[in-house]
């Protein structure tokens, strides 16, 4: 028999359902905040009740950039409440000093938005997994099978052949185009996702003549986009089962299909496997990781979930991050024309005009590397790292930070530090020229990649594949702009990475170095 509820009593369930959820929820608010004053915290502004700091990052700056004033006013350890999340951000070199010297165990937890547990995205995932044991073991696979100098080292040719597609992907798009200037940015991603599609898959991904392939890419770009926009159910726990911004069940739909595609992979190697067994001793990423595809309970094993998400980040890790950078150092060199001609001045002098940037030239490319990590000090790719979690409650700098806090370690204005830098806002690579400093972690004036335990595990590969790339791009092409270079916007925008607020769009003109 069908129980129907008139209207009358339908609408008053509802009502007393969601006034009950509100005192449940302004209840557990109540109770936290007061457990949290009662502790010595660091100074920030007043939040409002319930919501916290929300309307204190609400504005038309990028989330960095208001924080960063924030941390001007309040200094460089900074409390707000985001709702019912507690968060701590560090916006100095000292303050970075004292968090990874001392603190980085305390502070090895990662905070993570409800779009990331997705299938349990997270609980794979090398990037977001909490700290432990079975992290460790992703870490060490992921260095041992991809970015071990031994490993980069084998798979020279395969950057080599990408960064051929990527130039001639440009030449041709300049020549059809009525106007010349084409957008950069979509054609280094394309050519990032080609690459980690070889080195993990051994097969191009970005083809016409590959629809699952073209399917997987465009899955990517979904991922990317739903994981970078701001969700109210990561501010506010109790509105996680409503997902008001549909946030999570889009994310659910096309990791969805991309884990069917990655199943799909797996199976055409497992079918070659039985077809031939001759690998000829060479073994791609896939190979690699399918050897530790078991029962997750044992020690060194991975369930077909966990290899998918380990798969998976893979291209999520290096895309958009290496794209990004790529985008911002070329956004640089022709807003400053004299660094522009600086660099190709020393690609003629290093490379000749007969030949190829090769990656044998990378560590004569001295000026170059300089403008990488430039690029990177003034546009981090991921401004505020990957946030951390306090795994138990902490003192820190004097303050009481309470277990589970979020951290926003904030790399974008800790890069622009004037008690370290000279000139922080000035884009000038000499900087970099004859001094011991890089972002391998040491000096925390300068972490794009992060420091710690929990730092990028892929520096060796981003490092290659970003010099290489743009000593191509601006060695085999002239580059110009439609106006001039005082003109262009340098605005910036904050999805899961740092990108431009306006792409850049730019005229190559090949030159005649070959």
């Amino acid at each position: 028999m069908k129980i129907t509820m008139p209207n009358m009593e339908l609408g008053s369930f509802w009502f007393w359902s969601s006034v009950c959820l509100l005192a449940v929820t302004t209840t557990t608010l109540l109770i936290q905040i007061k457990r949290v004053h009662s502790r010595r915290l660091p100074p920030g502004p007043r939040g409002w009740p319930l919501l916290g700091n929300i309307f204190d990052l609400a504005g038309n700056l990028p989330p960095h950039e208001t924080l960063a004033r924030l941390g001007q006013k309040y200094g460089p350890v900074m409390w707000l409440r985001l709702g019912a999340v507690n968060t701590l951000v560090i916006s100095s070199t000292s303050a970075a000093e004292e968090f990874f010297k001392k603190h980085d165990l305390s502070f090895a937890g990662r905070s993570i938005n409800e779009a990331m547990k997705s299938h349990a995205y997270n609980e794979g995932s090398l990037a977001i997994a909490q700290y432990g044991p079975r992290w460790r073991m992703l870490r060490r696979l992921c260095v041992s099978a991809l970015i071990a100098v031994k490993q980069l080292n084998e798979t020279v040719c395969v950057r080599r052949k990408c960064v051929d597609e990527l130039l001639g992907w440009i030449a041709e798009e300049a020549e059809r185009g009525p106007t010349g200037y084409i957008e950069i940015s979509p054609y280094v991603f394309m050519m990032i996702f080609n690459m980690m599609g070889n080195l993990v898959l051994s097969r191009d991904l970005v083809d016409p003549k590959s629809k699952v392939g073209t399917e997987f890419y465009l899955s990517m770009q979904k991922l990317m986009h739903w994981s970078g926009l701001p969700n109210v159910a990561d501010f506010f726990p109790s509105l996680r089962c409503l997902d008001p911004q549909g946030i999570r069940g889009n994310m659910d739909r096309d990791l969805g299909r991309a884990f069917e595609i990655i199943k799909g992979f797996i199976e055409e190697r497992m079918q070659g496997r039985c077809l031939d067994d001759q690998t000829n001793g060479k073994k791609d990423f896939l190979d690699v990781v399918l050897e530790f595809e078991g029962d997750e309970e044992k020690p060194g094993k991975m369930s077909d979930r966990d290899l998918k998400v380990f798969i998976l980040e893979m291209f999520l890790a290096a895309s958009d991050t290496t794209n990004t950078t790529t985008e911002w150092a070329m956004t640089e060199l022709l807003h400053n024309p004299k660094t522009m001609c600086q660099a190709q001045a020393e690609l003629i002098e290093v490379v000749g005009l007969g030949r190829k940037v090769e990656e044998s030239d990378i560590d004569k490319l001295r000026y170059l590397k300089a403008v990488v990590k430039e690029t990177m000090r003034l546009h981090p790719p991921i401004p505020l790292l990957v946030p951390r979690r306090a795994v138990e409650d902490v003192k820190f700098m004097g303050y009481q930070i309470p277990k589970d806090t979020q951290v926003f370690v904030h790399a974008w204005a800790i890069g622009r530090d004037s008690a370290y830098w000279d000139e922080p806002l000035t884009f000038k690579p000499e900087r970099f020229l004859n001094v011991d400093l890089d972002y391998f972690g040491q000096h925390l004036q300068f972490i794009p990649f992060g420091a710690g335990r929990r730092m990028c595990a892929g520096i060796q590969l981003a490092e290659r594949v970003l010099i290489l790339v743009l000593g191509s791009l601006i060695h085999s092409f002239d580059w110009s702009i439609d106006g001039t270079p005082e003109d262009m916007d340098m605005r910036e925008r904050i999805g899961i990475t740092l990108r431009k607020a306006v792409p850049l769009k730019a005229k190559p003109v090949p030159r005649r170095t070959m």
